[in-house]
Protein backbone atom coordinates (compact mmCIF):
# COMPACT_ATOMS: atom_id res chain seq x y z
CA UNK A 1 0.00 0.00 0.00
CA UNK A 2 1.41 3.16 -1.00
CA UNK A 3 2.22 5.78 1.85
CA UNK A 4 -0.51 8.64 1.90
CA UNK A 5 0.99 11.96 1.16
CA UNK A 6 -0.76 13.55 4.73
CA UNK A 7 -1.41 11.39 7.97
CA UNK A 8 -2.91 13.38 10.73
CA UNK A 9 -3.38 11.25 14.14
CA UNK A 10 -5.07 12.46 16.86
CA UNK A 11 -4.40 15.90 16.23
CA UNK A 12 -6.69 18.47 18.99
CA UNK A 13 -6.09 22.89 18.79
CA UNK A 14 -7.97 25.07 21.22
CA UNK A 15 -7.80 28.59 20.74
CA UNK A 16 -8.80 30.14 24.13
CA UNK A 17 -10.62 27.81 25.50
CA UNK A 18 -12.21 26.90 22.35
CA UNK A 19 -11.94 23.31 21.09
CA UNK A 20 -11.11 24.00 16.83
CA UNK A 21 -10.00 20.85 16.25
CA UNK A 22 -10.84 17.86 18.59
CA UNK A 23 -8.99 14.18 18.14
CA UNK A 24 -8.53 14.81 14.27
CA UNK A 25 -7.46 11.06 12.31
CA UNK A 26 -7.26 10.91 8.68
CA UNK A 27 -4.84 10.13 6.12
CA UNK A 28 -4.84 11.43 2.68
CA UNK A 29 -4.17 8.90 -0.31
CA UNK A 30 -1.17 10.01 -2.62
CA UNK A 31 -2.40 10.76 -5.62
CA UNK A 32 -6.40 11.71 -5.32
CA UNK A 33 -8.53 14.69 -5.07
CA UNK A 34 -9.27 14.27 -1.21
CA UNK A 35 -11.72 17.10 -0.19
CA UNK A 36 -12.17 18.34 3.15
CA UNK A 37 -16.15 19.09 3.62
CA UNK A 38 -18.07 20.93 6.43
CA UNK A 39 -19.53 23.92 7.21
CA UNK A 40 -18.45 27.03 8.20
CA UNK A 41 -16.15 27.30 10.95
CA UNK A 42 -16.00 23.14 10.99
CA UNK A 43 -12.16 23.17 11.49
CA UNK A 44 -10.96 23.20 7.85
CA UNK A 45 -9.07 25.60 7.70
CA UNK A 46 -6.90 25.08 11.22
CA UNK A 47 -6.82 21.35 10.01
CA UNK A 48 -4.74 23.08 6.95
CA UNK A 49 -2.74 25.64 8.89
CA UNK A 50 -1.75 22.84 10.58
CA UNK A 51 -0.61 20.52 8.17
CA UNK A 52 1.34 23.00 6.58
CA UNK A 53 3.27 24.23 10.20
CA UNK A 54 1.44 27.93 9.95
CA UNK A 55 0.16 26.75 13.88
CA UNK A 56 0.73 23.45 15.64
CA UNK A 57 -1.05 21.23 17.18
CA UNK A 58 -1.96 20.74 21.23
CA UNK A 59 -1.68 17.05 20.26
CA UNK A 60 -1.40 14.18 18.45
CA UNK A 61 0.81 13.90 14.86
CA UNK A 62 0.96 14.95 11.54
CA UNK A 63 3.07 13.74 8.65
CA UNK A 64 3.13 14.91 5.48
CA UNK A 65 5.45 12.24 3.03
CA UNK A 66 6.59 10.21 5.67
CA UNK A 67 8.06 13.73 7.57
CA UNK A 68 6.85 15.27 10.68
CA UNK A 69 8.30 18.46 9.35
CA UNK A 70 7.49 20.33 5.77
CA UNK A 71 10.45 22.87 6.48
CA UNK A 72 13.21 22.93 3.93
CA UNK A 73 12.98 20.55 0.55
CA UNK A 74 9.55 19.23 1.93
CA UNK A 75 8.35 22.45 1.91
CA UNK A 76 8.85 22.81 -1.18
CA UNK A 77 6.62 20.14 -2.41
CA UNK A 78 3.22 21.81 -1.24
CA UNK A 79 1.63 24.25 -2.92
CA UNK A 80 -0.82 26.28 -1.14
CA UNK A 81 -4.32 28.65 -2.26
CA UNK A 82 -5.60 30.31 0.88
CA UNK A 83 -9.15 31.07 1.62
CA UNK A 84 -7.81 34.71 1.99
CA UNK A 85 -6.56 35.79 -0.98
CA UNK A 86 -3.15 38.17 -1.44
CA UNK A 87 -1.57 39.64 -4.43
CA UNK A 88 0.64 42.75 -4.52
CA UNK A 89 -1.93 44.53 -6.41
CA UNK A 90 0.41 47.49 -7.87
CA UNK A 91 2.50 44.92 -9.58
CA UNK A 92 2.80 43.42 -12.66
CA UNK A 93 1.12 39.93 -12.81
CA UNK A 94 4.60 38.36 -14.50
CA UNK A 95 6.74 39.98 -11.58
CA UNK A 96 4.59 38.53 -8.80
CA UNK A 97 4.25 35.39 -10.27
CA UNK A 98 8.30 35.24 -10.83
CA UNK A 99 8.26 36.11 -7.20
CA UNK A 100 6.18 33.52 -6.24
CA UNK A 101 8.20 30.79 -8.04
CA UNK A 102 11.79 32.11 -6.49
CA UNK A 103 10.75 32.21 -3.07
CA UNK A 104 9.66 27.92 -4.00
CA UNK A 105 13.46 27.71 -5.27
CA UNK A 106 12.63 28.19 -9.12
CA UNK A 107 15.16 29.94 -11.26
CA UNK A 108 14.46 33.14 -13.13
CA UNK A 109 14.92 31.25 -16.67
CA UNK A 110 12.51 28.61 -15.87
CA UNK A 111 9.99 30.41 -13.66
CA UNK A 112 9.48 32.63 -16.64
CA UNK A 113 8.69 29.67 -18.94
CA UNK A 114 6.39 27.97 -16.59
CA UNK A 115 4.71 31.58 -16.00
CA UNK A 116 3.77 31.41 -19.72
CA UNK A 117 2.62 28.46 -20.08
CA UNK A 118 0.32 28.80 -17.48
CA UNK A 119 -1.08 32.06 -18.47
CA UNK A 120 -1.94 30.46 -21.80
CA UNK A 121 -3.65 27.39 -20.14
CA UNK A 122 -5.99 29.81 -17.48
CA UNK A 123 -6.92 32.14 -20.54
CA UNK A 124 -4.92 34.88 -19.63
CA UNK A 125 -2.96 35.62 -22.48
CA UNK A 126 -4.50 35.47 -25.84
CA UNK A 127 -5.29 37.55 -29.56
CA UNK A 128 -6.73 40.17 -27.96
CA UNK A 129 -5.32 40.62 -24.39
CA UNK A 130 -2.03 40.11 -22.42
CA UNK A 131 -3.21 40.23 -18.47
CA UNK A 132 0.30 39.06 -17.35
CA UNK A 133 1.65 42.67 -18.40
CA UNK A 134 -1.50 43.93 -16.72
CA UNK A 135 -1.42 45.40 -13.09
CA UNK A 136 -2.68 43.03 -10.69
CA UNK A 137 -5.25 45.20 -9.60
CA UNK A 138 -6.81 45.87 -12.72
CA UNK A 139 -8.08 42.05 -13.19
CA UNK A 140 -11.23 40.87 -12.30
CA UNK A 141 -12.01 39.21 -8.92
CA UNK A 142 -11.75 35.67 -10.81
CA UNK A 143 -8.65 36.57 -13.14
CA UNK A 144 -6.89 37.56 -9.72
CA UNK A 145 -7.96 34.20 -8.07
CA UNK A 146 -6.68 32.58 -10.84
CA UNK A 147 -3.38 34.35 -11.00
CA UNK A 148 -2.83 33.34 -7.53
CA UNK A 149 -4.19 28.98 -8.56
CA UNK A 150 -0.72 29.84 -10.85
CA UNK A 151 1.39 31.16 -7.75
CA UNK A 152 0.79 28.21 -5.82
CA UNK A 153 1.82 25.72 -8.97
CA UNK A 154 4.62 27.45 -10.69
CA UNK A 155 7.59 25.27 -8.12
CA UNK A 156 5.30 21.94 -9.53
CA UNK A 157 4.81 20.67 -6.17
CA UNK A 158 3.55 17.39 -5.32
CA UNK A 159 0.99 18.19 -2.84
CA UNK A 160 -1.44 21.06 -3.42
CA UNK A 161 -4.06 22.62 -0.70
CA UNK A 162 -6.67 24.43 -1.75
CA UNK A 163 -8.62 26.21 0.80
CA UNK A 164 -12.30 27.28 -0.79
CA UNK A 165 -10.64 27.20 -3.88
CA UNK A 166 -14.13 28.08 -6.00
CA UNK A 167 -15.71 30.70 -3.85
CA UNK A 168 -16.66 34.04 -5.84
CA UNK A 169 -15.86 32.22 -9.45
CA UNK A 170 -18.08 32.65 -11.67
CA UNK A 171 -19.45 29.73 -14.01
CA UNK A 172 -16.13 30.09 -16.62
CA UNK A 173 -13.16 30.38 -14.11
CA UNK A 174 -14.63 27.38 -11.94
CA UNK A 175 -14.84 25.36 -14.78
CA UNK A 176 -11.08 26.64 -15.55
CA UNK A 177 -10.28 26.22 -12.34
CA UNK A 178 -11.93 22.15 -12.34
CA UNK A 179 -10.06 21.38 -15.84
CA UNK A 180 -7.12 22.13 -13.80
CA UNK A 181 -7.29 20.01 -10.93
CA UNK A 182 -8.52 16.90 -12.92
CA UNK A 183 -5.35 17.56 -14.79
CA UNK A 184 -3.18 17.45 -11.78
CA UNK A 185 -5.04 14.65 -10.26
CA UNK A 186 -3.98 12.90 -14.20
CA UNK A 187 0.07 13.30 -13.40
CA UNK A 188 -0.09 11.87 -9.83
CA UNK A 189 -0.20 15.01 -7.88
CA UNK A 190 -2.41 14.92 -4.90
CA UNK A 191 -5.01 17.62 -4.33
CA UNK A 192 -6.83 18.38 -0.86
CA UNK A 193 -9.08 20.85 -1.11
CA UNK A 194 -11.83 22.14 1.42
CA UNK A 195 -15.38 23.59 0.29
CA UNK A 196 -18.87 23.34 2.06
CA UNK A 197 -20.30 23.10 -1.88
CA UNK A 198 -21.44 19.71 -1.92
CA UNK A 199 -21.53 19.76 -5.59
CA UNK A 200 -17.36 20.69 -6.45
CA UNK A 201 -17.45 17.78 -4.03
CA UNK A 202 -19.18 15.27 -6.00
CA UNK A 203 -17.99 15.68 -9.62
CA UNK A 204 -13.99 16.39 -8.13
CA UNK A 205 -12.91 14.05 -5.07
CA UNK A 206 -11.58 10.37 -4.91
CA UNK A 207 -11.92 10.77 -1.23
CA UNK A 208 -13.02 12.94 1.95
CA UNK A 209 -13.91 13.12 5.06
CA UNK A 210 -16.51 15.39 6.39
CA UNK A 211 -15.99 17.19 10.16
CA UNK A 212 -18.61 19.57 11.89
CA UNK A 213 -17.79 20.99 15.36
CA UNK A 214 -13.77 20.58 14.72
CA UNK A 215 -14.74 16.72 14.72
CA UNK A 216 -14.52 13.79 11.72
CA UNK A 217 -17.99 12.50 10.88
CA UNK A 218 -16.78 10.20 8.89
CA UNK A 219 -14.03 9.71 5.69
CA UNK A 220 -13.44 7.15 2.86
CA UNK A 221 -13.73 7.03 -0.42
CA UNK A 222 -16.84 8.83 -2.18
CA UNK A 223 -17.69 5.28 -3.49
CA UNK A 224 -17.80 3.67 -0.14
CA UNK A 225 -19.29 6.63 1.74
CA UNK A 226 -22.25 6.53 -0.16
CA UNK A 227 -22.41 2.62 -0.33
CA UNK A 228 -22.10 2.94 3.65
CA UNK A 229 -25.42 5.68 3.77
CA UNK A 230 -27.79 3.03 3.31
CA UNK A 231 -31.59 3.73 2.21
CA UNK A 232 -33.26 3.95 -1.43
CA UNK A 233 -32.55 7.54 -3.19
CA UNK A 234 -35.02 8.01 -6.08
CA UNK A 235 -33.84 11.45 -8.47
CA UNK A 236 -37.00 13.04 -9.60
CA UNK A 237 -37.55 16.07 -12.31
CA UNK A 238 -40.94 17.44 -12.29
CA UNK A 239 -42.34 19.29 -15.29
CA UNK A 240 -42.93 23.31 -14.67
CA UNK A 241 -46.83 22.78 -12.88
CA UNK A 242 -46.68 20.91 -9.58
CA UNK A 243 -49.98 20.37 -8.11
CA UNK A 244 -50.64 20.31 -4.10
CA UNK A 245 -51.45 16.63 -4.32
CA UNK A 246 -47.71 16.27 -5.35
CA UNK A 247 -46.42 17.90 -2.12
CA UNK A 248 -48.83 15.81 -0.30
CA UNK A 249 -47.18 12.68 -1.41
CA UNK A 250 -44.01 14.47 -0.84
CA UNK A 251 -44.47 14.89 3.06
CA UNK A 252 -46.50 11.41 3.26
CA UNK A 253 -44.15 9.76 5.68
CA UNK A 254 -45.29 5.86 5.11
CA UNK A 255 -43.69 6.65 1.28
CA UNK A 256 -40.44 9.26 2.23
CA UNK A 257 -38.35 9.53 4.62
CA UNK A 258 -36.74 12.77 3.97
CA UNK A 259 -36.02 15.02 0.41
CA UNK A 260 -34.30 17.54 -0.69
CA UNK A 261 -36.67 19.80 -2.71
CA UNK A 262 -34.91 22.22 -5.35
CA UNK A 263 -38.49 22.68 -6.73
CA UNK A 264 -37.90 21.38 -10.55
CA UNK A 265 -36.08 18.39 -9.13
CA UNK A 266 -36.22 16.59 -5.99
CA UNK A 267 -34.23 13.92 -4.19
CA UNK A 268 -36.34 11.54 -1.95
CA UNK A 269 -35.44 8.78 0.39
CA UNK A 270 -37.57 6.15 0.72
CA UNK A 271 -39.27 5.04 3.60
CA UNK A 272 -37.98 1.79 4.59
CA UNK A 273 -41.68 -0.02 3.09
CA UNK A 274 -42.48 1.88 0.33
CA UNK A 275 -41.39 0.82 -3.22
CA UNK A 276 -40.47 3.11 -5.71
CA UNK A 277 -43.58 1.33 -7.69
CA UNK A 278 -45.65 2.30 -5.53
CA UNK A 279 -44.23 6.28 -5.16
CA UNK A 280 -44.28 6.58 -9.15
CA UNK A 281 -48.29 5.34 -9.66
CA UNK A 282 -49.03 7.95 -6.74
CA UNK A 283 -47.09 10.43 -8.58
CA UNK A 284 -48.47 10.22 -11.88
CA UNK A 285 -52.05 9.54 -10.55
CA UNK A 286 -51.81 12.95 -8.83
CA UNK A 287 -51.10 14.29 -12.28
CA UNK A 288 -47.40 15.04 -12.09
CA UNK A 289 -45.37 15.20 -15.29
CA UNK A 290 -42.32 13.33 -14.62
CA UNK A 291 -39.01 14.35 -16.84
CA UNK A 292 -36.97 12.00 -14.58
CA UNK A 293 -37.19 9.05 -12.27
CA UNK A 294 -34.16 7.32 -11.16
CA UNK A 295 -33.13 4.99 -8.44
CA UNK A 296 -29.52 6.69 -7.41
CA UNK A 297 -26.85 6.74 -4.89
CA UNK A 298 -27.38 9.41 -2.50
CA UNK A 299 -25.80 12.70 -3.32
CA UNK A 300 -22.67 14.27 -1.17
CA UNK A 301 -25.42 17.01 -0.29
CA UNK A 302 -27.81 14.57 1.14
CA UNK A 303 -25.53 12.16 2.93
CA UNK A 304 -23.61 16.00 4.31
CA UNK A 305 -27.27 17.53 5.72
CA UNK A 306 -28.02 13.63 7.14
CA UNK A 307 -24.67 13.19 9.11
CA UNK A 308 -24.20 16.66 10.07
CA UNK A 309 -27.41 18.09 10.28
CA UNK A 310 -29.02 21.18 11.38
CA UNK A 311 -27.68 21.65 14.76
CA UNK A 312 -24.06 20.76 13.06
CA UNK A 313 -24.65 23.45 10.69
CA UNK A 314 -25.95 26.19 12.43
CA UNK A 315 -22.92 25.76 15.61
CA UNK A 316 -20.56 25.65 12.50
CA UNK A 317 -21.61 29.34 11.33
CA UNK A 318 -19.63 30.89 13.71
CA UNK A 319 -15.75 30.35 15.45
CA UNK A 320 -12.22 29.23 13.95
CA UNK A 321 -12.81 28.17 10.18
Amino acid sequence: MAEPAIDIQQVQKSFDGHVAVRQLSLQVPSGTVYGLLGPNGAGKTTTIRMVLDIIEPDSGSITIFGHSSIHGRDGNRIGYLPEERGLYKKMQVRRVLRFLAELKGVSGRDADRRIELWLERLSLTGDDKDWGSARVEELSRGMQQKVQFIGALLHEPDLIILDEPFSGLDPMNAQALKDTIVGLRREGRTIIFSTHVMENAERLCDALCIIANGEKVLDGSVASVKADHGGQYIAIALGEDRPQAINDIFADRSLVTSLDDSNRTVEIELAPDASPQLLLRKLVDAGAVIERFELVQPSLHRIFIDTVGATGVEAGMSGHG
